[in-house]
This record gives C-alpha cells, sequence and structure tokens, in this order.
C-alpha cells in the first residue's frame, strides 16, 4: 500500500510539473517538449524523482495513445496523395538508414558491424512529436505536415520489425558474424507488417460499424480507447505489428468511423484523444530526461559524437537521395521540404524503448543504450529549438493579414453553415418541432449569409484569395466525379475496366494540382451555400 502511495503521489506531482511547463513554455521561444525534457535533466539530480522507464510503460503504455492520436487525425485523402513519398522514406528509408549508420560506425570508430546494425536498427526512426506541434503552432503547409506525420507513422513500425529481425540474428550467434536468411527476412517482414496492417484495419472498420450503431458519446470514446490499446495488444499478440495495427486502426477510424458520430460525440471524442495525447506526449518527453544517466553519457563523448554524426549524414543521404528518385514521379518533395525533413529527422521515445529491451547478455548493451540516450538527447535540444527558424529562413510559416482574415472568414462560415445543416437534419427527423424550426432557421441563414458576404467581399477585394478558391473548388469538383463514377460502378452502371480508366485519369489530375490547393482551407462539399 505505501509503494502504492508512492507512486500515485509521483505521478500527481509529474502532472503538475507538466501543467507549469506548459503554462512557462507560452512566455519561451523554445519548443514545449524541448522544455520538458530540459526539465526532466533537471529532475534527474533529485534522487527521489528516479523512475525506471521501462520498455513496456513507453511500447504499451504510451505509443498506443500517441500513434492512435496522431494517425486518428490524418486525412485518408491526402495520404494518399502523398503515399509515395511516406512509403519511399518508412521502408526502403528506415532500411537504407540502418545499413549507412553501421557503417558509418564500423569504419570510423571500429566497433563490431553487428553493433551498429543493432544501433542503426533501433535509432532509424523518427519521433517528430516536438516538430508537428511546431508546425500546427506556426501554421506550416499542410502537405509538409502530412509527410512528416506519416513517415513517423509508418517507420516506426517498420523501424521495430527490422529491430527484430537483426537482433535475433546478431544474439542467436553470441556476437559473432551475423547469420542473415535475405529471403526469410523478407517474408518475415511482408507478414509481420502485412498482418499488422490487416489487422488494424479490420478491427478499425469492426469499431466503425458498431459506433454508428449507437449515439453516447461516454460508450463511443471507450469503444476508440479499446480500439488503441486492444488493437495493439492483440497484433503483439499474434505476433505482427503492434504499432502498425494501431496507424491503420487510427487511419480507418478517423476517416471513416467519425462520419456517423453526433456533434456531442465528436466533440466529447476528440477533446478526449487530445488531453490524453497531451498527457502522454508530456509524460514520455519528461520521462526521457529523467531516463538520461548524465554521468554514463559524459563517459562516452566520442562513441556519442560518432553517433549523432552517423545519425545526421545517413538522414541527409536517406531524404535528399530517395525524394531525388520520388520526383520522378508525379509526388514530388521539393528542396525546402526535404531539408526540413531532414532537420526534423529527430529521435525519441521509440528508439529509447528498443534500446532498453536488448538483453542483458548483449555484450555492447550499455554502449548502445549511451549512443542512443546522447543522440535522442542532443537532437531533441538542437534540432528542436532551431526548427523555428529553419521554417521562417524556407518561408515556410507565417500567414500575411489578408490571408488570416480569410481563414477567420472561412471558420465563421463553416461553423454557421453547420449550425444550420444540423438544426435541419433534427427537423427532418422530428426530434424538434416545426414551430421550434420556424424560429431558429431565419435566424440561422442570415448568420450564413452575413459569414458568405464577409468572404465575398474579401475575395473580391484580393484577386490571389479568389483564385486559391478556384483551384480548390476544382479540386472538390474532381473529388466529386470521383465519388460518382464510385457509385456508378457500384451499381454495375459502369464496367471495372471503364471505371479504372476514367478514376485513374482524374487521379493524375489530382496529382498534378495537388500542389496548388494543399495549402489553403477546403470547404466541405456537403456545405453549400444555399
Amino acid at each position: 500500500m505505501e509503494q502504492f502511495i508512492h507512486t500515485e503521489g509521483l505521478v500527481v506531482l509529474l502532472l503538475l510539473i507538466v501543467s507549469l511547463v506548459a503554462v512557462v513554455a507560452k512566455r519561451v521561444p523554445l519548443p514545449y517538449t524541448v522544455i520538458l525534457v530540459v526539465v526532466g535533466l533537471f529532475l534527474t539530480f533529485e534522487q527521489g524523482l528516479r523512475l525506471e522507464v521501462t520498455p513496456q510503460i513507453i511500447l504499451g503504455l504510451f505509443v498506443p495513445p500517441l500513434v492512435f492520436e496522431a494517425a486518428f487525425h490524418i486525412d485518408f485523402e491526402r495520404l494518399r496523395r502523398n503515399w509515395l513519398p511516406i512509403v519511399v522514406l518508412a521502408v526502403p528509408g528506415v532500411i537504407a538508414t540502418t545499413l549507412i549508420i553501421a557503417l558509418l560506425i564500423w569504419l570510423v570508430s571500429g566497433l563490431p558491424f553487428t553493433t551498429g546494425l543493432v544501433f542503426g536498427s533501433l535509432i532509424a526512426a523518427t519521433d517528430p512529436v516536438a516538430v508537428v506541434a511546431l508546425f500546427r503552432q506556426l501554421g506550416a503547409p499542410k502537405k509538409l505536415t502530412t509527410l512528416v506525420e506519416g513517415e513517423s507513422l509508418f517507420n516506426d513500425g517498420t523501424s521495430i520489425v527490422v529491430f527484430g529481425l537483426i537482433l535475433a540474428a546478431v544474439t542467436g550467434n553470441g556476437n559473432g558474424p551475423v547469420t542473415f536468411n535475405l529471403l526469410g527476412a523478407i517474408v518475415s517482414f511482408v507478414v509481420v507488417a502485412g498482418g499488422g496492417i490487416g489487422l488494424g484495419v479490420g478491427l478499425g472498420w469492426l469499431t466503425c460499424l458498431i459506433t454508428a450503431r449507437l449515439d453516447n458519446y461516454l460508450i463511443e470514446t471507450s469503444f476508440t480507447t479499446v480500439l488503441a490499446f486492444g488493437s495493439y495488444l492483440l497484433a503483439e499478440e499474434f505476433k505482427v505489428g503492434g504499432v502498425l495495427a494501431v496507424v491503420a486502426a487510427g487511419i480507418v477510424f478517423g476517416n471513416f468511423g467519425t462520419k456517423n458520430l453526433s456533434p456531442t460525440t465528436k466533440i466529447g471524442l476528440f477533446n478526449f484523444w487530445e488531453y490524453l495525447a497531451f498527457v502522454t506526449n508530456s509524460l514520455v518527453f519528461l520521462l526521457i530526461g529523467l531516463a538520461v544517466n548524465v554521468p554514463e553519457i559524459s563517459k562516452e563523448p566520442g562513441a556519442i559524437a560518432v553517433a549523432i554524426a552517423s545519425v545526421l549524414i545517413s538522414r541527409a543521404v536517406v531524404v535528399y537521395g530517395l525524394s531525388f528518385l520520388v520526383n520522378f514521379s508525379k509526388q514530388k518533395v521539393s528542396l525546402a521540404y526535404q531539408h526540413v525533413l531532414v532537420w526534423g529527422g529527430l529521435r525519441g521515445a521509440l528508439s529509447l524503448a528498443l534500446a532498453l529491451t536488448l538483453p542483458v547478455s548483449y555484450a555492447d548493451r550499455t554502449l548502445v543504450l549511451v549512443m542512443t540516450y546522447g543522440v535522442v538527447l542532443v537532437l531533441l535540444l538542437v534540432q528542436g529549438a532551431t526548427m523555428n527558424l529553419l521554417l521562417q529562413r524556407l518561408g515556410l510559416v507565417g500567414r500575411n493579414s489578408n490571408q488570416l482574415e480569410f481563414e477567420r472568414g472561412y471558420g465563421k462560415l463553416v461553423a454557421a453553415l453547420a449550425a444550420r445543416d444540423r438544426v435541419r437534419e433534427m427537423y427532418e427527423n422530428k426530434t424538434i418541432s416545426q414551430e421550434t424550426w420556424q424560429q431558429l432557421s431565419p435566424e440561422l441563414e442570415r448568420e450564413v449569409e452575413a459569414a458568405a458576404q464577409v468572404r465575398q467581399e474579401l475575395l473580391n477585394k484580393h484577386p490571389d484569395l479568389q483564385a486559391e478558391e478556384r483551384a480548390t473548388a476544382s479540386q472538390e469538383g474532381l473529388r466529386a466525379q470521383r465519388v460518382a463514377l464510385t457509385d456508378l460502378q457500384n451499381k454495375g452502371v459502369i464496367s471495372e475496366a471503364v471505371y479504372e480508366k476514367l478514376v485513374s485519369e482524374i487521379d493524375e489530375t489530382l496529382v498534378e494540382d495537388s500542389s496548388e490547393a494543399e495549402e489553403i482551407p477546403q470547404l466541405p462539399a456537403s456545405h453549400q451555400v444555399n
């Protein structure tokens, strides 16, 4: 009982520290997560706050809600339009990063190549939570945010699978030469990764079907919690990719399950996951600071320097090299975005968790842990703190007064349309009386017309905004065509061959135009001013 009270007290104290740091962070020109790491480092000198950060806590307790919340908010259409660079960076990119790091460490430091492989595989996955939080705060381009978030979500699962395969090969032979079956590794990777994604899609779709038949925000929120943690646990039970299962489940439910939810449920659901992600993310970065053993790091400055240099060089080679190949397709990645992807390749909780899973019998376990701590700490503090400057230097953030006014008008119009449509739906479903509808309808229409008029006046004054709106309308029209063709194909009016040809033509146009329409707000097709 006494131990329980002590643990509870530590959790409450950590939450208090997180809240105070969040207040202070608003007045400090540094990312909130970076400040948390620094605070955690200072707290390591307080012996009463020393906590053992186990891989089970990070992987089983912290990773599922963080991954689910991020996947939950990823727009499937935007993900589809940028799938090629995301997949290339998340799969062959992780493998290439692992090999480059291993080669550099072996050549420079003289450590065994197997040690470099182990370290490279666990440090290959990026953890851009601090960067994405900064993106949202500063209003970075949506395509850039999708690339950074999408790569991180999928390379987590890839890194875990690659790390498991390499660790099994290395520890299975003492510390001698690696016995590696390439075909067997490829098959294992496909089974583990594909199994995780398939399981996540299935569970996500099942949860969509269940919540569509409910109208209780507490129960529906509970189902999403079960989905986030349950998909991970079930995938681990079946020996497939747990993180990839959570990613797939989050994307499916976030894009399809929320369509049938009531406004009350959506508000409650979004608030719940926003709070849970805030607390989990804050505790992870605070625990990173608490977990770093400063005296141990100070003993291996050379190894840490080589590790940091290897990680930075490998990141640059992989991003610039693979982006060069991707740019032969229509899903191009601009040079400015490549710079951000390179500098935004921070490492975090997942790398620490994988390092902590190394068996005690592994000869270089302590050295790999120290190198991991050093890389995570330095990249968070240096790259995380300077990302704002890079974004400003590249001109990727900042909106002028006209754009801000346009966004304000857009927000007011969408809010007014949503209110009108919802009340009209309630009237049509007989949940409110005709008298109430007649009283509210004129007022709601006036709000819609007033917001539309303000927006139109702004568009008339600034032709550049009008051009952006036309580009967005063109994109919405193409998407409507795609939906109509899918409906015709499902009804058997057109053959599958004709459907695929027509949809392919639309998709080509969408990809060509996406760079213009990607960065501006899009008015949902269902919200038209009547």
